[in-house]
């Protein structure tokens, strides 16, 4: 099934682009948004509305928005202001590209203001899902909280998550996925696309079937790292490599 996908607008600019929706038939809503209106206003009046951050810092080439969306109590998406498909586009794979899995980290603690509380790292979860998996043509990783029975099946088998991409092994939400450890506690060094695309092959020669997910851990020794999950579409099994799936848009785990 596929995930939605909408944008949390102040009301005079949600009606505005209520046809701007995940179920919109223009796969560009997203890209309309933050390139005709989050960035102009940046750009001119240094608001960044309707986004809660633009950051043109390097330029428009290698900039991001954070924009809140709409489905969900805390969900944000980290949006380049570079036009970029998504997961298949070669662009996000360049040597001097801009690392969005580091910036989609740091900005968690915009779902942390949303919730009112600090959360431990192994409750966040970044992820992108796969060209087959999505609505909208422009990249942008979903920033939200983990499912709870994803985060215990993580925290239940995070010894046997090793620094090679293999099986996990339970299934999380009804699918299959290949697991990784990063152990490095930011991801300033490491851009979770590239280990994706170095170390494993099938990924490698088709990226726009895959999904990716990000979750930060403390091991079983005290260290900070990552693990990764990616899953491969398979569509006519049911499987759209939505790795969004993984994320609990009601922040269930954070006490009420």
């Amino acid at each position: 099934m596929r995930l939605r996908l909408a944008t949390l607008l102040p009301l005079a600019t949600l009606l505005s682009l209520a046809p701007f929706t995940a179920d919109a038939a223009d796969p560009s809503a997203l890209w309309k948004i933050v390139s005709g209106k989050c960035v102009p206003h940046e750009q001119t009046e240094r608001d960044p509305s309707p986004c809660s951050e633009v950051d043109l810092s390097d330029g428009v080439n290698k900039g991001f928005v954070v924009l809140k969306d709409l489905n969900g109590v805390a969900q944000f998406l980290l949006i380049p202001t570079a036009r970029i498909s998504g997961i298949e586009d070669p662009e996000i794979l360049d040597p001097d590209a801009t690392n969005y899995w580091d910036k989609a980290w740091r900005a968690r603690y915009f779902v942390e203001e949303r919730v009112h509380t600090s959360l431990p790292r192994d409750a966040v979860a970044l992820a992108i899902n796969s060209s087959v998996g999505r609505s909208q043509d422009q990249l942008h990783i979903h920033i939200d909280c983990i499912r709870p029975d994803v985060r215990a099946a993580l925290a239940a088998n995070l010894d046997k998550v090793t620094t090679e991409w293999t099986p996990f092994p339970v299934p999380l939400a009804g699918h299959t996925y290949q697991s990784i450890r990063i152990n490095n506690e930011t991801l300033d060094a490491v851009n979770p696309f590239r280990v994706l695309a170095d170390q494993d092959s099938q990924a490698n020669a088709a990226m726009g079937q895959e999904t990716l997910v990000v979750v930060g851990e403390t091991f079983a020794d005290g260290s900070l790292g990552f693990v990764l999950l990616s899953d491969h579409a398979n569509p006519v099994a049911g499987d759209f490599a939505s790795g969004e799936e993984l994320q609990d848009h009601s922040c269930a785990l954070v006490p009420k």
